[in-house]
């Protein structure tokens, strides 16, 4: 049995379906730049503290990270603190 367009999306007509696709469509494209450029952020990151180690500094720069914290709360709200928290585990480690 083949599922219609109106069945993977949860659409009640093949127009809403249409637009669901071609949405979800876009929203994949989208992750896929999202997590290319997360991972670019993860290599600028390990370059940076590369630096700050072999300079005798610490590996982690709080302070710092404070400034994107509040950078991502602000422009995205509360929720945006727990993305930065994500992110900056993914590019740092846990400390």
């Amino acid at each position: 049995m083949t599922a219609t367009a109106t069945d993977v999306t949860g659409a009640r007509t093949p127009d809403a379906a249409d637009v669901i696709t071609g949405a979800r469509e876009r929203i994949d494209a989208l992750d896929d730049r999202i997590i290319g450029l997360i991972q670019e952020r993860m290599a600028v990151s390990a370059v940076i503290q590369e630096a700050r180690i072999s300079s005798g500094g610490r590996r982690v720069n709080l302070s710092r990270e404070m400034e994107i914290l509040g950078h991502y709360r602000d422009a995205l709200g509360k929720p945006g603190t727990t993305l930065a928290m994500t992110l900056l585990e993914l590019c740092r480690g846990k400390i």
